[in-house]
């Protein structure tokens, strides 16, 4: 059952991002990266993660509000273009991981910096 739900968690991203880019025309959606598929057991919910470049925490309500804006849309769609019992029910969150690792990357170099005014 888990290879099942890894191989319907991949296409549901898949098709969520062919469906941001192709149908959603809310510009608050634009440059959104969709990093990732959670699905729950019983296939009744579906936690989509996305990432964006900017991380102002306005742009980020703002690009969360439309995705929640687009959701319906997006379910409807995701229902016509993979073949499942039920729908599940579509929910956007930040994914918080590449903040993460653009934080770490920031501050590597500036320990390097440091380093290399010592020398």
């Amino acid at each position: 059952m888990k290879h099942r739900i890894g191989r319907v968690e991949t296409q549901i991203q898949r098709e969520v991002d062919d469906i941001l880019l192709k149908l959603v025309n809310d510009p608050r959606v634009e440059g959104v990266t969709i990093t990732g598929v959670e699905l729950t057991g019983d296939l009744q919910q579906a936690t989509v993660y996305y990432s964006i470049l900017k991380d102002d925490e306005q742009d980020v309500a703002q690009t969360q509000a439309g995705l929640d804006k687009a959701s319906g849309l997006i379910r409807r769609e995701v229902g016509k273009r993979i073949r499942l019992f039920k729908v599940p029910t579509i929910k956007f969150e930040q994914d918080k991981s590449v903040q993460y690792g653009a934080r770490i990357d920031e501050l590597l170099a500036e320990t390097k910096k440091e380093e290399d005014n010592q020398d």
